[in-house]
């Protein structure tokens, strides 16, 4: 297959799937087997080689895998990608005729490995999935993008992977989806397929089905799913792996819908709701403007009485105030923090400037 046909055009979407971590041969060819059956699965993964946060947890089996993916690609018809993190990786994919590489989340965020990798597959022809680093910096996934370019990788070869962010939020998902960030990607390298890891957002297989379904709606191009033929032995991500068979449902459960719509009532009506929600954005950024002109106020009164910016009790106050009426407003806990907390920096910015005038 050549890399043009990554996200052949009209293919939506693109299916990725496979365990996390293929662990005997019989486990790999009786998952990609049955992935293969349902007929829906555009192209197949597997990991061999797992960078994991303690040494004593399963690493993957390491080079003996390679032929077991170069048999299963033979098996099932379907080409097949593993995750790779040192050129060495890189050199034994290519030995085994595999198809493509994946650059985990704790590779994204080393640009010395980045570089090692991008250079190793210059030339070769393999896919590269780039998936974002662990931590919320949009700037490690694009330099991960631009470094593969600059190797001479062409974008044609080249796909997104959000598998969310490690953050200080605790909530129900692993990682926070944090999607306007995936939006920036998408600005930044338009052409670039956008696949979701719903797998590795949600840590556990019963959010599934609802975070591939935002996925769909936010217009992704695809899913890449963890699938193993017994989940509950899995040596690795067990819980948020699932069956063949229950991928198959959840895929048939899924609404890709269209990017747009000619019907002129659609038309007419979208068109009166953004113009209400442009009016409503106007009106809310003209009440930040004021709002900042009373923490200016309050910086002159502070600079005159010598007390500091920060007042820890009382913004710890409006926080818990604001976000008790969470369920009053309709909007998430999480959504309100996030607005507070840049609501809370600009001001302290402003205070700052008053308080270093003249």
């Amino acid at each position: 297959m050549t890399p043009s046909t990554l996200l052949p055009s009209g293919k939506r979407p693109l299916i990725i799937a496979g365990p996390c971590s293929a662990e005997s041969r019989e486990q790999l060819f009786s998952t990609c087997e049955q992935l293969a059956r349902l007929g829906c699965v555009d192209l197949l993964r597997a990991g061999l080689w797992k960078p994991r946060t303690r040494p004593d947890s399963f690493e993957g089996v390491g080079d003996c895998g390679l032929k077991w993916l170069a048999e299963a690609k033979a098996r099932t018809g379907l080409p097949i990608v593993t995750e790779v993190a040192a050129a060495r990786h890189v050199e034994g994919v290519l030995r085994h005729g595999l198809d493509g590489v994946w650059i985990g989340a704790r590779t994204t965020v080393n640009p010395f490995l980045v570089q090692e990798i991008a250079d190793a597959v210059a030339g070769s022809g393999l896919w590269v999935l780039i998936k974002n680093p662990m931590h919320p910096d949009i700037e490690l996934w694009a330099g991960a993008v631009e470094r593969f370019q600059k190797a001479g990788v062409p974008l044609a070869q080249i796909a997104l992977v959000h598998r969310g962010f490690s953050t200080s939020n605790h909530w129900h998902l692993r990682n926070d989806p944090m999607w306007h960030l995936a939006f920036d990607m998408r600005r930044r390298f338009p052409t670039l397929p956008l696949l979701c890891d719903p797998s590795h957002i949600c840590g556990c297989r019963e959010l599934l089905q609802e975070v591939a379904q935002q996925a769909a709606n936010l217009n992704f191009d695809g899913l890449i799913i963890e699938s193993h033929c017994n989940p509950d032995a899995a040596l690795s991500d067990a819980r948020q792996q699932i069956t063949p068979e229950s991928l198959g449902r959840l895929l048939d459960g899924i609404t890709w819908r269209s990017e747009c719509s000619h019907d002129a009532a659609f038309v007419r009506t979208l068109a009166a709701c953004r113009s209400e929600i442009d009016q409503l954005d106007a009106e809310i950024f003209d009440l930040l403007s004021r709002r900042m002109r009373v923490a200016d106020r309050i910086g002159r009164i502070k600079r005159e009485n010598d007390v500091m910016i920060l007042q820890r009790e009382r913004w710890a106050e409006v926080v818990e105030r604001i976000v008790a009426r969470s369920d009053e407003l309709q909007l998430s806990k999480e959504f309100l923090r996030t607005v507070l907390d840049a609501i809370h920096n600009e001001s302290i910015e402003h205070q700052g400037r008053v308080m270093s005038e003249p």
